[in-house]
């Protein structure tokens, strides 16, 4: 019998089978963040150095994360309908217009690129968290694996190769500018082209990643309104806020982002510019992000369950409460190599503290939150700008010292609480085993 000539051999129709490289797409999903972020982090630490005059720069990464406290609220709505894939694509357009606008630095730039990219931030994020999550629950179930494992190894590999931006970037900043006389700084804007190139780079990336599920078709339910979308949402914002778990959780959310923001606005400007000057800077961020990297894979690699995450976390505050006793101490700066060296010891600590924070929670809120990931992840980038925004209010106007302490304070709150979500959760897990 004959085979009509018009009868394809393949069904078009049919879904294919082949098996999605979920290895592949984490490795493009961090390289394309670690080219973005190398440009967005240097930039970040230039801000309070370059735009100066009336605080632009200071001032415009206060509205930045003031912007993205307020979006992180509806992220999540956004990228339901965008699907994670789209939405991590359209994230990274508010950083290369916030780059852009340092170009022609002004409030007439600055300010509108700092809400948009606020915007950006939310949707990226929450994206990122969902999009990965999501990779390592099918890796795992592609090849009868432990889910917890694969989300740790998983955010290990991601947050290891994010962590070395600070290392690249401000290595680009060491090669590139330049302090001349008078406190100005030349090379600018070679800078923030070879960093637009970098964000361009990124995004094209981003293009290349394998859609998740299904449930990355943009506006999945069309019929579905705006107002009730948004309605919907807020229901859900609110209920997960009234989940006991997330409440436990929120403090740690809060304490990474203010031990972040010490980072930027803090050590840099309290700890390292008084003994290696501002050109010290760009090499202190650069140990600190070496030290981030490594205890990210490594801390990645030892995860396999809610008991090795207590453990990690546990060891990480360990690490940054002895560095804040040090410096409530009357940490002082004395004349000779040692004094050279304590700076850069001190941002080698808080690398690791910092590497911990960011793989332990992102593994913790997918192993406990999987029905909700979007909504999860918006909770701790809200949480965290909330933070931020609040450190670079504050840096401005109070010591270091009382710094330490609100920190300090932040950091037992934070541990208490994570420990007793801990305690609940196993007893409820070992109640429903029996």
């Amino acid at each position: 019998m004959a085979i009509d000539e018009e009868t394809p051999l393949f069904d078009e129709n049919t879904p294919q089978l082949q098996p999605l490289n979920h290895k592949r797409d984490v490795y493009i999903l961090s390289s394309a963040f670690l080219l973005i972020f190398l440009a967005y982090g240097a930039i970040q630490n230039l801000e309070s150095t370059i735009n100066t005059e009336g605080d632009l720069g200071t001032t415009s990464l206060g509205i930045l994360y003031l912007s993205f406290t307020f979006f992180s609220i509806v992220a999540s709505l956004v990228v339901r309908k965008l699907g994670s894939k789209n939405a991590l694509i359209l994230g990274t357009s508010g950083y290369w217009l916030f780059t852009a606008a340092n170009l022609f630095p002004s409030w007439y730039t600055m300010v509108p690129s700092s809400l948009y990219l606020g915007f950006a931030a939310s949707i990226i994020w929450v994206g990122q968290g969902t999009y990965l999550t999501s990779a390592a629950s099918n890796h795992a179930n592609d090849n009868n694996l432990p889910e917890r494992t694969v989300i740790g190894q998983f955010n290990g590999v991601f947050w290891g190769m994010f962590a070395s931006h600070q290392l690249v970037g401000n290595l680009v900043n060491l090669a590139v500018l330049r302090d001349e006389t008078g406190g100005s700084t030349s090379g600018t804007t070679l800078l923030f082209i070879l960093f637009l190139c970098s964000m361009t780079l990124g995004t094209i990336l981003m293009c290349f990643l394998n859609r998740r599920n299904g449930k990355d078709e943009a506006l999945q339910d069309s019929s579905t309104t705006f107002s009730s979308a948004v309605v919907s949402a807020s229901k859900s914002f609110l209920n997960l806020l009234l989940d006991k778990r997330i409440l436990l959780v929120i403090p740690l959310i809060a304490y990474s982002g203010f031990q972040q923001a010490f980072v930027w606005a803090e050590y840099t400007k309290e700890i390292v510019k008084p003994v290696l000057g501002e050109q010290g800077v760009g090499g202190a961020m650069a140990v600190y992000g070496v030290f981030d990297a490594i205890c990210s894979l490594v801390a990645g690699r030892m995860t396999s369950g809610l008991t090795s995450i207590t453990m990690i976390v546990l060891g990480g505050a360990l690490i940054q409460l002895i560095v804040l006793l040090w410096l409530l101490l009357n940490y002082s700066v004395t004349g000779g190599t040692l004094a050279t060296l304590l700076p850069l010891l001190i941002g080698a600590l808080w690398g690791i503290g910092d590497g911990v924070l960011n793989t332990q929670l992102s593994a913790l809120l997918g192993i406990l939150f999987k029905h909700d990931l979007e909504g999860a992840f918006a909770q701790l980038k809200l949480w965290q700008s909330v933070s931020i925004s609040v450190v670079f209010f504050i840096s401005t106007s109070i010591s270091l010292q009382i710094m330490v302490v609100i920190m300090l304070v932040a950091l037992f709150i934070s541990v208490a609480a994570f420990l007793f979500l801990t305690i609940k959760v196993e007893k409820a897990f070992s109640l429903s085993v029996s």
